[in-house]
């Protein structure tokens, strides 16, 4: 695995997976993102290239992707500026004229949690059989699961037998953790926490249950140096490892193994997961501030953003004016 494949299975990715394995064309749905270990990866924004401070690439990038960034160039500079001060107006929150870096890093989160709702929005209606615009554990576990229950000796001696024996009780654990009303069914809410766990608190002794139980290939409950290492490298061919391995055995000496004992325990895990003491957004939003604020008053004007309207275009706070036509009660 090369890498940046340090992904944790989270959102269902291995239990979508096998559904689209197991289940005929009609009933496959669709699987998640296999995403980082790390659910907040501690970059430092202020770390960029030189280069940068005139293109504004770094943070198209480190916050919209490269595919996503690509977008400002198809906008020309006056329906950028004409959409960036429509979106001024609204992050402008109690229409003081000034946009804080409070108001800013409030509407960059809102934007980060309109994505994960539109993830599940997509989605609602391959688990919503009855369209009671809830879904029940009954209705998700034949979506995803229907044609191996329906046909279990088909699969009995594969290797599909296992997976599915251990990816249903396990999507049946995080559904009942989702679940905050114990009825078995989730509304939408409840089934975003379902796909998206690292994303609410009452879910996240869940990710690192899941990521313990993923990397963990002896089954001590801990997980040691070479588990570590072999959930983001397979070492193919013999030779020496890359640098980066050996940076990563440093890391796990360093700063994973807080008691030094060798392995991580659990509270090792959710410290090395989610980081507690970076916020991404917030990091952002006085970047934004700090690079518009002509006056240095410690707040900006539409006037200020409009001027440096080049770097908020392309940033997270604006999303290409996409918020000018969403329904924002949603969140």
């Amino acid at each position: 695995m090369a890498r940046g494949g340090r992904g944790c299975h989270l959102g269902l990715a291995l239990g979508l997976l096998l559904a689209l394995v197991l289940a005929p064309p009609a009933l496959r749905a669709k699987p998640t993102v296999r995403k980082e270990r790390v659910v907040r990866p501690d970059s430092e924004l202020g770390e960029r290239p030189p280069e940068d401070n005139q293109s504004f690439q770094y943070d198209h990038e480190a916050f919209l992707g490269k595919e996503d960034s690509k977008t400002f160039d198809q906008l020309t500079s006056e329906e950028s500026k004409e959409r960036l001060g429509k979106i001024v107006d609204r992050i402008d929150s109690d229409g003081d004229g000034f946009v804080t870096t409070e108001e800013l890093k409030t509407w960059i989160k809102r934007v980060q949690k309109r994505y994960i709702y539109d993830n599940v929005a997509k989605v609602w209606k391959d688990y919503d059989r009855d369209k009671d615009d809830k879904i029940s554990w009954e209705e998700y576990k034949q979506a995803t699961y229907g044609y191996y229950l329906g046909n279990p000796t088909e699969f009995h001696d594969t290797s599909d037998h296992h997976t599915f024996k251990k990816m249903l009780p396990r999507d049946e654990r995080r559904f009942k953790a989702a679940d905050l009303d114990g009825d078995q069914t989730a509304t939408r809410e409840e089934f975003t926490a379902f796909l998206h766990p690292e994303e609410f608190e009452h879910m996240k002794e869940i990710v690192v249950l899941e990521t313990l139980e993923d990397i963990d290939k002896n089954g001590d409950g801990f997980v040691d140096q070479e588990e570590y290492i072999a959930d983001m490298f397979s070492h193919e061919e013999n030779g020496p490892e890359p640098d980066w391995v050996l940076s990563e055995r440093e890391q796990f000496n360093e700063f994973r193994d807080l008691n030094k004992d060798g392995k991580l325990d659990k509270d090792e895990i959710r410290h090395w997961i989610l980081p507690q003491d970076y916020d991404h957004a917030q990091a952002e939003a006085r970047h934004l501030v700090y690079e518009s604020d002509k006056n240095k008053d410690e707040k900006l004007t539409k006037e200020e953003i409009l001027d440096n309207w080049n770097m908020f275009v392309g940033s997270q706070a604006t999303n290409y004016g996409e918020d000018l036509t969403k329904n924002h009660d949603e969140l």
